[in-house]
C-alpha cells in the first residue's frame, strides 16, 4: 500500500468534512479497499495506486466545489463520486445576479439554486419548491432585482397569503403596506441586502416595488412585471388559480413554497399541492425542487429537515 496526503488550506473543516466527518466518510464507504483518514487539516489516503488516484481526483473536485460555493454536502459527494456534479455544473453558467449593499456578490450557491436561475431564464413561470432555508425565496428576489436593474421589467410585485389574518387584513393597524409587511419580513430582509435603503424606499413610494396582498390582486393584469408569490403552500386552489391568471405581457412569475409546512385548516386543500398535478407538463412552466442538501442556514437545520422528512415517510 502507498500513502498520499492532501492538505486542506483555507477551508472550514466543518463545512468541508460535514458533521461528524460524514462527507469524507461517504468517500471512504465508496472505496472500502482503501483507508481514508481525516486529521486536522489533512486527509491521508492509503491504498493501491489506481484507487488512490481516483480518490485524489474526487477530493480535489470537492475542494474546487468548496472554494466555489463555500460548503460541501453529502449529495455533492455522491454526485462527484458518480461523476455527475462536474457535468451538471459545467452545464449551468455561474453568474453574479446582483451586487448587494456593501458590494456583496449575490449568486446561486447550490446546484438547485443554479437550476432555478436557469429555469427563470428559459420560462415565464417557475415553481421553486422545498424546505425552509434552501435560498429559494432569496434567489427569487435576486432574480427579480436583477431584471429590474437590467430594465427587463418595469416593476416587482411581491405577494403572499396572510393565512394568520384569514386574508381579512382590515382589523390590522396601518395602511395596506403596513398591514401585509409582517408577513413579508423574509422578502424585505432579502431586498435590504440587495438594494440600499433610500433607493428601496423610493421604489416602494413610486410603486416600482409593490407589496400586493394576495387577496387584493383579483381582477388585475400584471404587465411588464416580475411577480413573486411566496409561501404558496398556504394558498387555496382558487387563490393560486387567480394568481396564475394575473400574468400579462412581458411578465415573469416565481412561486415558492414548502408543502411540508402548510398552515391551512386541515379540511382545506393546498393550492400549491394541487397545481403540481394540474400544471405538470404544461409548456412554459418549470418546477425546481430543493431538498435538505440546499440548506444554507445552520448545519443543524439540514439535519432537522431530514429528521422530519423521515418521520413523515
Amino acid at each position: 500500500m502507498i500513502e498520499k496526503v492532501i492538505k486542506l488550506e483555507k477551508i472550514s473543516l466543518v463545512d468541508f468534512l460535514g458533521a461528524e466527518n460524514q462527507n469524507i466518510n461517504e468517500v471512504a464507504d465508496a472505496f472500502p479497499k482503501s483507508k481514508i483518514i481525516s486529521r486536522g487539516d489533512e486527509i491521508k489516503i492509503k491504498g493501491k495506486t489506481p484507487e488512490i488516484l481516483r480518490i485524489n481526483d474526487i477530493v480535489q473536485a470537492l475542494i474546487l466545489h468548496y472554494h466555489k460555493y463555500g460548503k460541501i454536502t453529502v449529495e455533492n459527494v455522491k454526485r462527484v463520486i458518480e461523476n455527475k456534479e462536474h457535468r451538471e455544473e459545467e452545464n449551468l453558467e455561474e453568474e453574479i445576479l446582483v451586487y448587494g449593499t456593501g458590494g456583496i456578490k449575490i449568486k446561486p450557491t447550490t446546484v438547485n439554486q443554479q437550476k432555478l436561475t436557469k429555469a427563470v431564464r428559459e420560462n415565464d413561470l417557475v415553481f421553486a419548491i422545498g424546505p425552509a432555508g434552501t435560498g429559494k425565496t432569496y434567489i427569487s428576489v435576486a432574480l427579480a432585482v436583477q431584471a429590474l436593474k437590467n430594465k427587463d421589467i418595469k416593476k416587482i410585485i411581491i405577494t403572499r397569503p396572510a393565512v394568520e389574518a384569514g386574508e381579512n387584513l382590515g382589523f390590522l393597524p396601518g395602511d395596506l403596506t403596513e398591514k401585509i409587511d409582517p408577513y413579508l419580513k423574509p422578502v424585505y430582509d432579502a431586498l435590504f441586502e440587495m438594494i440600499p435603503g433610500e433607493k428601496l424606499n423610493y421604489y416602494r413610494d413610486n410603486g416600482i416595488i409593490e407589496i400586493a396582498p394576495l387577496a387584493y390582486m383579483r381582477g388585475r393584469t400584471l404587465n411588464n412585471a416580475f411577480i413573486l408569490l411566496d409561501e404558496a403552500q398556504n394558498t387555496t386552489p382558487m387563490q393560486i388559480k387567480m394568481f396564475l391568471t394575473r400574468m400579462g405581457p412581458n411578465s415573469k412569475a416565481i412561486i415558492t413554497g414548502d408543502h411540508s409546512q402548510i398552515d391551512l385548516p386541515k379540511n382545506q386543500k393546498s393550492g400549491l399541492v394541487e397545481s403540481l398535478h394540474i400544471l405538470n407538463g404544461v409548456e412554459g412552466i418549470q418546477f425546481v425542487f430543493f431538498d435538505e442538501n440546499d440548506v444554507v442556514r445552520h448545519p443543524l437545520v439540514r439535519r432537522i429537515i431530514k429528521a422530519y422528512q423521515q418521520s413523515d415517510q
